[in-house]
């Protein structure tokens, strides 16, 4: 039983990569029905709007208490899918939340901002300036959500297990290298184990 975290950057094709791994593993993916539940959960439907709404459009500024609870909450979501495994989270600082969970690989999507504006800027038929200003606004909200509510740069690697760079691999490729990666980890994790059983057998 295991668990994937996927962070993605906008415009690094995040959502697909994870639809991908979700499908060729047979995981459930969990995504935006995370936020709801948490904010159900909590009490907070506000702050589920504003976790949704990371381009800052609707203007929501929800209470410090209610984004604690909302946190909490989420927290205690994740640990749940966890304990039933077979999951892929995408974002909601789940490589953070899990990170003590030995069978949960942290994988992080990213590209140079001008490959993302250019992907945006084809996609939703707007202009570079126009799609350069979605990424700042949206990097700008994920690197401050982690830093207020985790204390953690929202880029330092030492929180994944694997980062890939998506203007350098398609999301076929890149959902390639996290299965692969997954399933080497469950290998070496089961070696481990074994071999320490091992050690703990009377030699007599």
């Amino acid at each position: 039983m295991a668990a994937i975290t996927i962070s993605r950057q906008l415009g690094s094709r995040g959502r697909e990569v994870a639809h991908l791994v979700a499908d060729r593993l047979g995981y459930r993916l969990v995504w935006r029905d995370l936020i709801n539940q948490a904010a159900r959960q909590a009490g907070a439907p506000e702050v589920a709007l504003a976790a949704i709404d990371e381009l800052g459009l609707l203007g929501l500024r929800p209470s410090r208490t209610a984004s604690e609870a909302y946190c909490q909450a989420v927290q205690q979501v994740m640990e749940e899918l966890v304990a039933e495994g077979n999951v892929v989270i995408l974002g909601r600082a789940g490589q953070v939340i899990l990170r003590d969970q030995p069978d949960t690989l942290h994988v992080r999507l990213m590209a140079p901002a001008q490959v993302r504006a250019a992907r945006i800027a084809q996609s939703q038929g707007i202009s570079i300036e126009g799609a350069i200003a979605q990424i700042e606004a949206s990097d700008r909200t994920r690197r401050n959500y982690l830093k207020r509510f985790y204390h953690v740069r929202w880029d330092d690697p030492e929180l994944y297990d694997l980062v890939i760079n998506t203007s350098r691999a398609t999301p076929d490729m890149a959902a390639n290298l996290i299965c692969q990666t997954l399933s080497l980890r469950q290998r070496i994790l089961a070696n481990g184990h074994s071999q320490k059983q091992e050690s703990n057998l009377d030699p007599d």
